[in-house]
C-alpha cells in the first residue's frame, strides 16, 4: 500500500504540499491532473479507469472526483476538500520554503527565538510539519486518499467519492461547478448519498487554544454591499454638491460591529459584521469631490437566508440615509444654501428595474456586458461597476444609494441533530478518550467557512431568490446551484486534524493528530456508517 503507514502518510503530505497550487496560479491549474496520475497507481483505479474524472470548474481549473465502488452497495460517503491555498507573501524572499515543510521546520528550528513561546516550543519539538497547506487543507485530502486506499484493499462494503475542488479560499468556484456533477455521479453510478464528510482541520477558537474539534455543521458568509452616488461638486463649494464619502460615513457607523443581524444557535454567536472593502470609484486625483464610492460588508448567518439578510440591510440604509438627510439640511440651513436633493435609498433590482423601463432590456444587458467581460476587474468590482453604470443613466434619481449583494455567498447548513451525526458525534468522543485522553468539542458552525454550505441546502427555502435578484453579475460570472443543492439532501460533518496559525507563516500540523489519531477514527466512522 501507498498511503497507510505513519511514515507513508507524512510523505504524501509532504509530496502535496510541494505541489504549489495557490488559488489563482498556474501551480492551482496543474494540481488535479498530478492527484489523477497519483491516484492512478492504485490497483483498484487501474482496472477502473472510469472512476477518476476531472470537471470543469472555470477559468482552466479543474475540480477531481474518484469513486471507489462497491457492487453490493448503494450507501456512500463524499469525502470532500479543497486543495488550493492561500498565497505566501508573508514568506517573503523564502516563499519556496514554504512548499518544502521538513526544510522549513529544520529552518524554523534555526530561528525559534524568533517566535512567540507557543510557536518556539512547537518548532522545537518536532510534532509539527510547517508549511502552506499542511493543515489548510492539504492533509484532509491525504486522509481521503488513505481511506480510498484502504476501502479498495479491504473491499469495504460501501461506497466511497473522494472529491476535491479548487478556488475555496477565494469563491469557491470548484465546488459551486462540482454540486451538478455529484448529481449526475449517483445516477450514472446508483449511488445513495448518506453522508458529507469534509476534513478542514480543527481550527482554533481562540490564541493557543489547545481544545480539538469537529463540526456539525458550517456557518454562513454573505456580503450585503452599497453603491453610493453622490453630487460631484468643487472643493471650494463642497455644498453645491454632496461627497458620496459623507453619504457612506453614515452607513458604515451603523453597519460596523451592529447587532441587528446576529444569532444564537446551540450557545455559539455569529461574529459581528465588518467591512471588507471599501473604496472610492473616482479613478484620478482632482479638486472634485467624489460622486461615487462602495463599500462591502461581511455579514455571518446561521438560520437567516438572503431575503432576511437583504431585508434588514435594506431597512438600516434607508434609515441611515434618512439621518445622513437631516444632518447634511441641518448645515445647508446654517450656510444659507439649499440641498442639491433628496438622497434615495434603491435596491440593485429595482434600479434594474428602472433602467429596463427607460431604455428597454437590451440596453441594460449591454451595461452589463461591458463589465461581464473585463478580466482586470474581479465579481465584487463588476457588481459595484455596473451598478455604477447604471446609475449614470439616470442621473434623475441622484444623490442615490443602491443595494446589492457581491459576490461570494456562503450559505449556512446545519446537521446537528441528525441521528447520523449524533450517532458520529458519540463515537468520536468515544474514540478520542478512551484511546488518546482527548475530550473533543463538537461546534455547531465551522467558523472557517468551508464548501459544505452547498450541500443540503435547506429544499423549502426560496429566499435564495433576492440573492439571484440583486447580484449584479449573477448567471453571468456567478452564479450558485440552489435547485441541484437542494436536491443533495444528506447529513454532513467536519473531522480533520490537529494544527495552528492557517493562513499564516508558522501553519502547522500535528504530527500525532494527522498520522495516527485521525485516520483511525476517520477509518471508525466510515465502518460506523456501513451498519448506520
Amino acid at each position: 500500500m501507498f498511503w497507510n503507514t505513519q511514515q507513508q502518510l507524512e510523505d504524501l503530505i509532504c509530496q502535496l504540499v510541494s505541489w504549489d497550487s495557490r488559488t489563482g496560479t498556474e501551480g492551482e491549474l496543474h494540481f488535479p491532473f498530478k492527484l489523477k496520475d497519483e491516484l492512478a497507481k492504485l490497483d483498484y483505479y487501474r482496472t477502473h479507469p472510469d472512476h477518476i474524472a476531472l470537471h470543469d470548474a472555470g477559468r482552466e481549473r479543474n475540480a477531481l472526483t474518484a469513486l471507489y465502488r462497491h457492487d453490493d452497495a448503494k450507501k456512500t460517503i463524499v469525502l470532500m476538500s479543497h486543495f488550493d491555498t492561500v498565497h505566501t507573501k508573508e514568506f517573503g524572499s523564502k516563499s519556496h520554503l514554504a512548499f518544502t515543510p521538513r526544510e522549513l521546520g529544520n529552518r524554523f528550528k534555526e530561528i525559534a527565538d524568533d517566535f512567540s513561546p507557543d510557536n518556539r516550543k512547537d518548532a522545537l519539538s518536532g510534532e509539527y510539519l510547517y508549511g502552506r497547506g499542511t493543515m489548510d487543507m492539504k492533509m484532509g485530502l491525504a486522509l481521503h486518499m488513505h481511506l480510498i486506499e484502504k476501502a479498495a484493499a479491504e473491499d469495504w462494503p460501501i461506497n466511497l467519492l473522494l472529491m476535491t475542488v479548487p478556488d475555496e479560499e477565494v469563491d469557491s468556484a470548484g465546488m459551486r461547478a462540482a454540486v451538478d456533477r455529484l448529481e449526475s455521479i449517483a445516477d450514472e453510478n446508483g449511488l445513495d448519498y448518506s453522508l458529507f464528510l469534509n476534513s478542514e482541520p480543527s481550527f482554533t477558537q481562540y490564541p493557543d487554544d489547545p481544545n480539538y474539534y469537529f463540526y456539525s455543521g458550517s456557518i454562513g458568509k454573505i456580503m450585503p454591499s452599497a453603491l453610493f452616488y453622490g453630487v460631484e461638486t468643487h472643493v471650494g463649494e463642497p455644498l453645491r454638491g454632496l461627497n458620496a464619502h459623507y453619504m457612506a460615513s453614515f452607513l458604515n457607523q451603523q453597519m460596523e460591529f451592529t447587532d441587528i443581524f446576529s444569532e444564537e444557535e446551540y450557545g455559539e454567536k455569529t461574529p459581528l459584521p465588518v467591512s471588507l472593502k471599501y473604496y472610492d470609484m473616482k479613478e484620478d486625483y482632482s479638486a472634485q469631490t467624489s460622486n461615487h464610492v462602495a463599500v462591502l460588508y461581511n455579514v455571518f448567518t446561521m438560520q437567516q437566508n438572503a431575503e432576511d439578510i437583504f431585508s434588514k440591510y435594506h431597512y438600516l440604509v434607508e434609515q441611515t440615509m434618512n439621518q445622513c438627510q437631516k444632518q447634511y439640511e441641518e448645515i445647508c440651513q446654517r450656510e444659507n444654501i439649499p440641498p442639491v436633493g433628496r438622497i434615495r435609498t434603491m435596491s440593485y433590482q429595482d434600479l434594474h428595474a428602472y433602467l429596463v423601463k427607460k431604455f428597454g432590456q437590451e440596453k441594460v444587458d449591454d451595461i452589463i456586458s461591458d463589465y461581464i467581460g473585463r478580466d482586470d476587474l474581479d465579481d465584487r468590482e463588476k457588481s459595484t461597476h455596473i451598478a455604477n453604470r447604471m446609475i449614470t443613466y439616470c442621473k434623475e434619481l441622484v444623490p442615490l444609494v443602491v443595494t446589492l449583494f457581491a459576490p461570494p455567498y456562503y450559505p449556512a447548513v446545519n446537521a446537528s441533530e441528525d441521528p447520523l451525526v449524533r450517532s458520529i458525534s458519540a463515537l468520536t468522543n468515544d474514540f478520542l478518550g478512551k484511546d488518546y485522553g482527548i475530550e473533543p468539542k463538537e461546534v455547531h458552525y465551522f467558523n472557517g467557512i468551508s464548501d459544505l454550505s452547498y450541500v443540503t441546502y435547506d429544499k423549502h427555502d426560496d429566499g435564495w431568490e433576492t440573492y439571484q435578484d440583486n447580484t449584479p453579475v449573477w448567471g453571468r460570472t456567478y452564479s450558485i446551484p440552489f435547485e441541484s443543492m437542494q436536491k443533495l439532501q444528506a447529513p454532513l460533518i467536519n473531522i480533520g486534524p490537529f494544527g495552528k496559525d492557517p493562513h499564516k507563516l508558522t501553519e502547522r500540523l500535528h504530527k500525532k493528530s494527522a498520522f495516527e489519531i485521525t485516520p483511525k477514527l476517520l477509518e471508525a466512522v466510515v465502518k460506523h456508517c456501513i451498519d448506520h
